[in-house]
């Protein structure tokens, strides 16, 4: 904190950034009075700021270089905004290096090189900051990692991406297709022209590993969580969906099921009543039951750029309330995740072919007799039993209908093997979809 407070270098002046800088100049005197010493924004780099026009940032260095702040030895915090593996790893591997502390809420960094970042960071004695890199501005990370540092954790339900949320929140109160919400998400700003990586469940699936990690003290690496999308679901799934009582959200799901854990995205039916059902548009939640303490959820705006420079910035405050004690020889031994990266063994992971569950079933099928025999017979022979069914008849002019089941508890290998020979039948049209089902949720 000498020369006059603690020194922030920000790299990136998107959306977030932009918010970064915008409640530095707001909110100083509440900075100055919560750390003891102002928060000096000293140097900025970003791409476009030769290009295009930018909040002004009077007394601030601006490069485009990224690397101008890396090796400015005036500054004592690095915030990474950038995004992506390239060149981010390197620029804050090397700031860790020269002893500057680490804020970043890049999931995709940190998920696919957990074991680089985490130990440079306990190796140089530095304090990384990634409270803005789950859920946007829900404090969910600080709170796995302190406020239930106590309790022993045994599942976790997230909805963790605000564009996939937004997709299926709209489809189903509008009775909307895919494709049209998805085209009114990117023209909104909410997906990106390329979705894949939302839609595909891959950015939930990169947050999930790390809230696996805080939330239950094991490694589990980004290729090792069952990942599925949402490309499959169609309106009419919404509607049933509704008439079982149900909602369809696509959530990460983490479970310590008798010292096995499962790792898994995909779309999930859940109750009408349950909390995360009231969860809606671009929110995210988090919800987690302990042992000790029971149920808990954790709500808020997952995305933007405020949001998440509230939680980039959280980070920040943190740090400098004890920088002059971790920049000292000694260090503040406090580990990013709560312990030492060493001490975090890899997860026993559940294969998803083994999971047990009920399901929500959807095949389109030709309107004659005999067909649900047919359908139900091949359950049958893998003794999946059918709790309820829903069949409706068929509109004018269209000789398919929807055959709609909802299944007792079946272990997923059978239920997959189903499916197959189903759609084999000449009866079925086109590929049949299964959504899984999750009561337990408060």
């Amino acid at each position: 904190m000498v020369g006059g407070g603690i020194k922030l270098g920000l790299v990136g002046l998107g959306t977030v950034g932009s918010g970064v800088v915008q409640l530095l100049d707001q909110h100083q005197e509440a900075f100055t009075h919560k750390i003891g010493g102002p928060l000096r924004l000293i140097h900025v780099a970003s791409r476009s700021i030769a290009t295009k026009s930018h909040a002004p940032l009077p007394g601030v260095r601006l490069s485009s270089d990224p690397w101008a702040v890396v090796n400015d030895p005036d500054v004592d915090v690095m915030i990474e905004l950038i995004g992506g593996i390239d060149p981010a790893r390197p620029l804050v591997l090397e700031a860790m290096a020269q002893g500057k502390a680490v804020v970043t809420a890049n999931k995709a960094l940190l998920a696919v090189h957990a074991d680089a970042i985490f130990s440079a960071a306990e190796a140089h004695g530095v304090r990384l900051g990634f409270e803005a890199s789950v859920a946007g501005g829900i404090p969910i990370i600080r709170t796995l990692r302190e406020g239930f540092a106590a309790d022993r954790n045994k599942a976790l339900f997230g909805i963790v991406n605000g564009t996939c949320n937004y997709i299926l929140s709209t489809m189903s109160e509008r009775g909307a297709d895919f494709a049209s919400v998805l085209q009114q998400a990117q023209e909104l700003g909410l997906a990106e022209v390329d979705p894949s990586m939302d839609v595909d469940g891959i950015d939930a699936a990169q947050k999930l590993t790390l809230l696996v990690m805080l939330a239950f003290g094991v490694r589990v690496p980004v290729d090792a969580v069952y990942t599925e999308g949402i490309r499959q679901l169609d309106q009419i799934d919404m509607l049933f969906a509704r008439e079982f009582g149900y909602v369809i959200k696509l959530l990460a799901i983490a479970k310590d099921e008798a010292g096995m854990l499962e790792v898994r995205v995909h779309p999930t039916m859940i109750p009408q009543h349950s909390l995360l059902a009231s969860v809606n548009g671009a929110y995210n939640a988090v919800f987690v039951r302990g042992e000790a303490l029971g149920s808990s959820l954790q709500f808020g705006q997952g995305a933007g750029g405020l949001p998440t420079a509230t939680a980039v910035l959280a980070d920040v405050v943190d740090i400098a309330r004890t920088y002059p004690v971790y920049n000292g020889e000694a260090g503040l031994k406090q580990a990013p995740l709560g312990c030492a990266w060493a001490d975090l063994q890899p997860a026993v992971i559940r294969p998803i072919k083994d999971l047990a569950s009920e399901y929500y079933l959807r095949f389109m099928v030709v309107d004659r007799p005999g067909v649900l025999t047919q359908v139900s017979g091949i359950l049958g022979e893998r003794e999946i039993g059918i709790a309820s069914m829903i069949q409706r008849g068929r509109s004018e002019g269209d000789n398919t209908v929807p055959l709609v089941m909802r299944t007792h508890v079946a272990c997923e290998r059978r239920l997959k093997e189903a499916m197959a020979l189903v759609d084999q039948l000449s009866v079925v049209q086109g590929q049949s979809v299964f959504v899984r089902i999750e009561e337990s949720l408060g």
